[in-house]
């Protein structure tokens, strides 16, 4: 009698017609085939970043649940880590020397604001007295700042303050002279939303601070101009 288990050519006809049960698979080699699937399984939780688990979960069972949960704590664990690496938090001062390493080679996904200031200057006090707060409410961004010409070598006052905008190690915005930055008269928000359109900070404001107070002066004119009728008065008093 022929053994169904054979692997023969006709065999695997009869399988194919269902005329012959499937090939039992011995349990040793049942169990290994299991033990790589899984390894295959745990592999993609591995290489899944915590967005992928989130959209993939309708899509593993309950057994893999237990895996998963691991893997998102590890995922998240790794991306507080990373955080934390990145938080800075205050202004800091460097010279010319500090200059590649904290700015050049800041580090992937790092935006770098760098004030080039010179102390007697009063504009640029005040821009170092909104940075250092600024530094505070967005700890993701690396503010810096130097004494111009320790930083750049015959820098001229006249372009000061001025303010360079990296990311990772490349100029992305730069802000130069008093002119640029409307005077003393500069507001926090203002250069908030500034900085904001560069893309070094992530701000909470709704709109450009400065265009409300432009929009405020263009309603004060307006409401001190005489109206036509007034103007038909005075005319008739003559």
């Amino acid at each position: 009698m022929q053994d169904p288990n054979e692997d023969t050519e006709w065999n695997d006809i009869l399988r194919k017609k269902g005329i012959l049960p499937p090939k039992e698979v011995p349990k040793d080699d049942e169990e290994e085939e299991l033990a790589l699937q899984q390894q295959s399984v745990v592999k993609t939780y591995e290489d899944m970043t915590l967005e992928e688990l989130e959209e993939n979960e309708d899509e593993f069972g309950e057994e893999d649940e237990a895996a998963i949960e691991m893997y998102r704590q590890q995922r998240i664990a790794e991306w507080k880590a990373t955080q934390m690496k990145n938080v800075f938090g205050e202004m800091m001062e460097i010279s010319g020397q500090d200059y590649v390493k904290e700015v050049n080679k800041a580090g992937d996904g790092i935006w770098v604001i760098l004030h080039l200031y010179k102390q007697g200057i009063p504009l640029c006090t005040l821009i170092n007295q909104h940075l250092n707060t600024l530094a505070r409410k967005f700890p993701q961004t690396k503010f810096l700042k130097s004494i111009s010409t320790t930083c750049i070598p015959n820098y001229p006052d006249r372009n000061l303050p001025t303010i360079f905008v990296y990311f990772e190690g490349e100029m992305k915005a730069q802000f130069i002279g008093p002119l640029v930055f409307g005077g003393m008269n500069l507001k926090i928000e203002e250069l908030e939303w500034r900085l904001s359109e560069s893309g070094a900070v992530k701000t909470d404001l709704e709109e450009n601070p400065k265009k409300q107070i432009e929009d405020k002066l263009m309603t004060s004119i307006r409401c001190s101009m005489p109206t036509r009728k007034d103007s038909d008065s005075e005319d008739e008093d003559y």
